[in-house]
């Protein structure tokens, strides 16, 4: 008997990434132009670097409260109260070690065993790896496309309800569609829950690189005292702080206080010096922000223009997050079209497949990179698709 087959079955038949045996063949190639991760080339900012390193130096390398310092959880508040126009309890908010470790106790605290978690189709696919190392059936709810663009239907959603599941994992916007939920389907997805006793595990990573008017709709915008939420978050996106590995999640004081329990279980908390980065990325990044979503925005049209014209491309174009979700003519297999646009092309996407069944036949690309990158990337990607197949 091996070791390996001496461990638990869900550790065994943990997916391996599609993405990461992509980015592990063509990261070294000379010249590549990566666009398979979801992280914008920029490093983070000076003004948190520097709050992170004053800390350091100061010596704030001890046990601190394991919800986050009171500090970074009143920004958040404050963050809220900006973005949102929703005052919040700074109790409320619980910082976590990034917006992966968030989703892993979200599933902690309301599944086990047994029991069945929905999700949104095509999605990132760490949350279904997530629920089935926790013994969860994660069930996919394929998102709908048509010409008006991505959509969620929500008859498909409630059909998807057994008496085991537990909660509804929903994403918006979306990685990687790019698609931006409305409020009705909030409204309506909020129903659902109330109706049948579910959690609802909001991941709104993406809520301000949104290309409308304002932010993204929110459950913030349609919820109620008592509903059962949890918000999951991450600095990742916002500020370009992918490596620091801090999150929070949000629900009321008294699910903050089982939050902090967990995390003495799981991580014992995020280290003082990354909270003082990230309450400077807060109270000070408002502007770097601003600057980010207005690049994304160009960026998106730029990839959609040039792609576009290959007229052998089909995409509905993105109204949030940074991602271009697109289909070429004759690629009905993502996984092997990405390892040779690697070595025709030089440039890194991510497989469709990895997203999902639903998802099978795309391609990614992260368009949030300097406009240089993005515009040779999509001409190299231009001429491989006049050659394919």
């Amino acid at each position: 008997m091996s070791l390996t087959s001496a461990l638990r079955r869900e550790a065994r038949l943990a997916p391996v990434s599609d993405l990461e045996a992509i980015s592990n063949y063509g990261r070294v190639k000379p010249g590549l132009i990566p666009m398979w991760s979801g992280e914008s080339d920029l490093t983070t900012p000076d003004f948190i670097r520097d709050a992170a390193h004053k800390s350091l130096n100061a010596g704030d390398t001890f046990y601190t409260w394991q919800a986050g310092l009171p500090e970074l959880r009143q920004a958040l508040s404050d963050f809220h109260r900006r973005h949102f126009g929703k005052v919040i309890d700074a109790e409320e908010f619980v910082v976590t070690s990034g917006g992966m470790h968030a989703i892993t106790l979200a599933l902690q605290a309301t599944s086990g065993h047994g029991d069945e978690a929905l999700y949104l189709s095509p999605a990132w696919p760490n949350f279904a790896g997530a629920a089935g190392l926790a013994g969860v059936t994660a069930v996919p709810v394929p998102l709908i496309e048509n010409e008006d663009g991505w959509h969620c239907d929500l008859e498909r959603l409630e059909a998807a309800i057994t008496p085991r599941t537990r909660s509804i994992f929903f994403n918006s916007p979306s990685n990687p569609t790019g698609w931006t939920t409305d409020l009705d389907t909030l409204r309506a997805v909020l129903k659902l829950a109330r109706k049948h006793g579910l959690w609802i595990i909001a991941d709104e990573v993406y809520s301000l690189f949104h290309f409308g008017e304002t932010r993204a709709p929110s459950f913030l915008d349609v919820e109620e005292v008592g509903d059962r939420l949890i918000y999951v978050n991450t600095f990742s996106k916002n500020w370009a702080m992918t490596g620091w590995r801090v999150g929070w999640m949000r629900g009321n004081v008294e699910l903050s206080r089982t939050f902090e329990n967990l995390i003495q279980y799981s991580s014992s908390g995020v280290a003082e010096f990354l909270q003082r980065g990230a309450i400077a990325a807060l109270d000070d990044g408002d502007e770097f922000l601003k600057e980010q979503i207005a690049h994304a925005r160009t960026s998106r049209d730029m990839a959609c223009r040039i792609l576009g014209a290959s007229n052998r491309v089909q995409f509905s174009v993105p109204t949030g997050a940074f991602y271009l979700f697109f289909k070429v003519d004759g690629v009905t297999d993502s996984n092997k079209a990405v390892f040779d646009i690697v070595d025709k092309a030089n440039v890194g996407l991510a497989p469709g497949r990895g997203f999902g069944e639903a998802g099978e036949g795309y391609l990614r690309m992260c368009f949030q990179r300097s406009l240089s990158q993005v515009e040779e990337a999509c001409g190299r990607l231009a001429s491989w698709i006049a050659r394919y197949p």
